[in-house]
């Protein structure tokens, strides 16, 4: 599939290169796993699935604070929580947690570099990897507790398997249909989708109608199986109602809503949203298009990687939920086309990458240490004074070891920027070690200011110090799944909806203007408090009056 890529000239990738390239994904990968608390919205909730897992060992239906929680499958949370009890005894629950994201984005790492070699030659491996890893989008979702992670690599998977079966149709049917189950078990029908619309989508074209092609499809399926069935059928065993709120309700249903609701407002946030999470990769991409279009028919690289991304465009830009975790599947077609273009882009147009990507990340970098010695020295600029009453509860402290960390990454950046040269390859390197460093710069310099605002456990802590000593049980009025899922691990602070009349104490959630309790009888108040870094989401508790 890459005769015309073997004509042009590829620097070989020395051990040395290897290892290099190994070590700046490996440091992008790990920065950012461990050391902070579940953050809002997305990880909160998510850690709580976790907890609930970890507390009562059910493995089958998934429960946020004791109520079935079944928006999707389970299959991030069990390895999230197989992770997190292996490494209890050094890691929290939720960083052990947070290192099935790693395992997963190792995987989808691994799987984009299998896929770009395949499809273009022995040396585009590495650089299909990195240009992912550059990505914007990919910085912050790709370390957080996310089952988008799952799919991401499932989809991965997929498309390594479809490249793959011009060759070996056999085994490219057993990744695919891994892929296919491991995308179902994160997300639901998308998956399905995706390889049922991609798969015909291929067949428009004469190098897919093969019956090789066919048997790679077979495959897949016979593969997919057991991880499309055994789930659901367990489910169905445990409650058959259970399985239709999945099934339907929060999956096939939500979807029929959605269309017959007409409410298409989002339908176009990709188009506007892809440019910046998809950069640099992006307009690279843009010219592989534009270079090769006049062997797009007819080379089976550009209709596998072109019908994949129109197939995850149109698929996420019409679920229900649109957001910039779910369009992470796009950036894989994407960085395997700008992977296409190492070799054609020309030497000035590279050379402008490479100096905008220095001069950003240099920008930025000082930023960074500037606004940290601003915090630590408590000078007057008005940067630090935004930066206080940004995070109102904050109190910097000096610690060496993240000091240390940020002070050699900020060394090593300058010398491997200067020592490198100027090419395509080269200056998407430079991006990638940029946005590491950047990354770095923001897990060590500045990860208790972002904690301290992200973060529910002192929130929580001064909840639970200010209860009553003796109580029945707590009402809980417009709580957020997030913020149910932190009382819980945080504070083992279980609220019941629609308990007011039961229960003695009362938890409102609200903003800074207080709503009306919405019951009879009185309550008065004997707490109010939030995250410190948030002005607007505050929480009231009352306790019934004559207790």
């Amino acid at each position: 599939m890459y005769a015309y890529y073997t004509k042009l000239k590829e620097p070989e990738i020395t051990p040395i290169k290897a290892g290099f390239l190994f070590l700046l994904c490996a440091t992008w990968l790990l920065t950012g796993l461990i050391g902070h608390d579940p953050w809002k919205p997305d990880e909160a909730y998510g850690f709580g699935l976790i907890y609930h897992i970890i507390q009562s060992h059910d493995w089958i239906v998934p429960t946020l604070a004791g109520d079935p929680y079944l928006d999707k499958p389970p299959l991030y949370y069990w390895t999230a929580a197989l992770f997190a009890k292996a490494f209890a005894p050094v890691l929290p629950l939720h960083d052990g947690a947070r290192l099935a994201t790693g395992f997963y984005t190792a995987l989808t790492l691994l799987f984009v570099g299998l896929t770009g070699r395949e499809l273009f030659g022995n040396n585009r491996g590495w650089p299909a990897a990195i240009t992912l890893i550059g990505c914007l989008g990919m910085l912050l979702h790709a370390h957080e507790i996310l089952t988008d992670n799952t799919l991401l690599t499932g989809c991965a998977m997929m498309l390594y398997g479809y490249a793959l079966s011009l060759r070996r149709a056999k085994l490219a049917g057993v990744f695919i249909g891994i892929g296919l189950g491991i995308g179902f078990m994160s997300k639901g029908v998308v998956a399905p989708m995706l390889f049922l619309l991609i798969s015909i989508g291929l067949l428009l074209f004469r190098n897919w109608r093969t019956r090789a092609y066919f048997t790679t499809l077979g495959i897949a399926l016979l593969c997919a199986l057991p991880w499309l069935i055994v789930w659901p059928w367990l489910l169905f065993q445990r409650s058959p109602d259970l399985f239709i709120e999945w099934a339907w309700t929060r999956n096939i249903g939500r979807w029929f809503d959605y269309v017959r609701s007409g409410n298409f407002r989002e339908v176009f946030y990709y188009l506007k949203a892809l440019p910046w999470m998809a950069w640099p990769a992006a307009p690279l991409a843009a010219w592989t298009v534009w270079e090769a279009r006049k062997r797009m028919v007819q080379e089976a690289e550009f209709q596998l990687l072109l019908t994949s991304f129109i197939v995850m465009l149109l698929v996420l830009s019409f679920v229900p939920d649109i957001n910039d975790q779910n369009g992470l599947p796009m950036l894989l077609p994407i960085s395997l086309l700008a992977t296409a273009a190492l070799s054609t882009v020309r030497r000035g147009a590279a050379n402008a990458l490479d100096w905008f990507g220095i001069m950003t990340f240099a920008l930025l970098a000082i930023a960074l240490w500037w606004g940290w010695a601003g915090l630590l020295l408590d000078n007057n600029a008005k940067i630090t004074h935004w930066l206080k009453d940004y995070q109102p509860g904050f109190d910097p402290a000096f610690y060496a070891i993240p000091f240390w960390i940020a002070v050699s990454f900020t060394v090593l950046w300058i010398v491997l920027v200067w020592r490198v040269g100027r090419s395509v390859r080269r200056s998407l390197i430079n991006w990638a070690i940029g946005v590491t460093l950047l990354w770095v710069l923001v897990m060590t310099l500045w990860l208790p200011w972002l904690d301290t605002g992200k973060s529910y456990r002192h929130m929580v802590d001064d909840l639970k110090a200010n209860l009553p000593q003796k109580y029945n049980c707590i009402a809980g009025v417009r709580i957020g799944d997030s913020q149910l899922a932190m009382l819980q691990y945080f504070g083992d602070i279980n609220t019941r909806t629609k308990a007011t009349r039961v229960c003695d104490l009362l938890l409102v959630q609200g903003n800074r203007i207080a709503k009306p309790i919405e019951d009879e009888i009185g309550w008065d108040k004997i707490w109010e408090g939030g995250r410190k870094g948030d002005q607007n989401e505050r929480f009231r508790l009352y306790q019934r009056v004559g207790q």
